[in-house]
């Protein structure tokens, strides 16, 4: 065969490689769906899952690979998985670990898509899916029956903010699966981010990030990761990952590789612009309630104080009864700094009122729940943003 090639296989064959050498701080972002092999017998040896070389685009490139390995190592796990998504994340492990005829335990709290996610689980596919109090603790024993096979967990609930007692559950379902139960515990860690909470260290068996929020930090991304400690069962998630078909673009991946270097000092920011606010707020005659893990009349603030070493800038508050919710939305509506829409983590104040009474069973209290994201705006000018909404209550 002739070295000289037409004009049309040139376009796509070439000879040239770049030289090697080349380093950058950021991390090189790979797209690829197919992925090359040097012959029959390298692309036979291949494991998909055990991630020492790479099979197709779906399972990975060096680009999630990298991503993958850095979460992991924050939340101070040892496997990580990616998906589309955090609710994507949360399916992944639902259908990883159960089956017809299981049972999972969900929080009362639970960020709702998960809530609808279980019931979903109960309708069509067999899985009883039972709702517990978040701050129930060592009470859990009593709920956990032979088929219980998962117990999620959520720190703190992302709209009312309860914070739960997680090793007392952890240790309850550990003395379960020591006594030959196959059982495990999972948290959506993701308003802390791993950095506020670390799971593993408490007795949690799988940890789900969203990392739409502060990971990327730019209200740009969308994606979700698990992590575990225990290899047997991220097997079980990795199948579940690949019979879905998950997978996570690179310029994404890469995007949150890019928040990672200034995500602690972000959260940090966020922090303690809320801790600001929420004290401010919290004297203001409008407000019943402000719902913040930090402060001492937040439900699981002790065990808040006792597992935790940061809070972020989520939080919420309850307005005074007296306030009717067209008078709460009016409020809303009229911050000019805080926009209205779901999500956190990012730059920009983010505000959303929730009927909270049809979410939350045995919410105590007839007042609108608000729930704030503190941005990194000045904290001054995001009170006085607050405090000009507030007349509108009364307008």
């Amino acid at each position: 065969m002739s070295d000289r090639k037409s004009l049309q296989t040139t376009l796509i064959h070439t000879d040239y490689k770049a030289p090697e050498g080349f380093g950058a701080f950021p991390t090189a972002i790979h797209h690829a769906s197919t992925v090359l092999f040097k012959n029959v017998a390298a692309m036979r040896s291949r494991n998909w899952q055990d991630k020492s070389a790479y099979t197709y685009g779906l399972h990975g490139t060096p680009t999630t690979f990298t991503l993958e390995a850095r979460l992991a190592e924050i939340e101070g796990g040892n496997h990580c998985l990616l998906a589309p998504s955090g609710l994507a994340a949360i399916s992944m492990v639902d259908l990883g670990l159960l089956k017809s005829g299981d049972d999972v335990l969900l929080p009362d709290n639970v960020y709702n898509p998960n809530r609808e996610l279980g019931r979903w689980l109960s309708q069509d596919f067999g899985v009883t899916a039972r709702f517990y109090d978040p701050l129930i603790g060592a009470g859990i024993e009593e709920l956990i029956q032979p088929n219980t096979r998962l117990v999620w967990t959520e720190a703190p609930g992302s709209v009312s903010m309860e914070v739960p007692d997680i090793p007392a559950i952890c240790k309850a379902v550990q003395a379960r699966r020591a006594a030959g139960q196959d059982i495990h515990t999972a948290i959506d860690n993701t308003w802390s981010a791993g950095i506020a909470f670390r799971a593993f260290d408490h007795g949690v068996d799988i940890a789900m990030q969203a990392l739409t929020k502060y990971q990327s930090g730019g209200s740009d991304v969308l994606m979700g990761a698990v992590i575990t400690r225990d290899a047997s069962l991220m097997h079980r998630i990795e199948t579940a990952h690949m019979r879905l078909g998950y997978g996570v673009g690179a310029d994404d991946a890469y995007l949150v590789l890019r928040g990672l270097p200034s995500m602690k000092l972000r959260f940090d920011a966020h922090d303690a612009a809320a801790r600001k606010i929420a004290g401010w707020i919290k004297n203001r005659p409008e407000i019943e309630r402000v719902l913040h893990p930090a402060f001492e009349d937040c439900p699981g603030h002790e065990i808040w104080k006792r597992d935790f070493t940061g809070a972020g800038g989520l939080f919420s508050v309850v307005f005074d009864e007296r306030y009717t919710e067209a008078q709460t939305d009016a409020f809303v509506d009229a911050l000019k700094l805080f926009k209205i829409g779901f999500s956190w983590g990012g730059a920009n104040s983010l505000c959303v009122p929730y009927r909270i009474q049809g979410m939350r069973r045995g919410w105590k209290g007839s007042g609108t729940l608000v729930r704030l994201n503190i941005g990194l705006e000045d904290p001054e000018d995001l009170i006085a943003d607050i405090e000009q909404a507030l007349a509108a209550l009364n307008a």
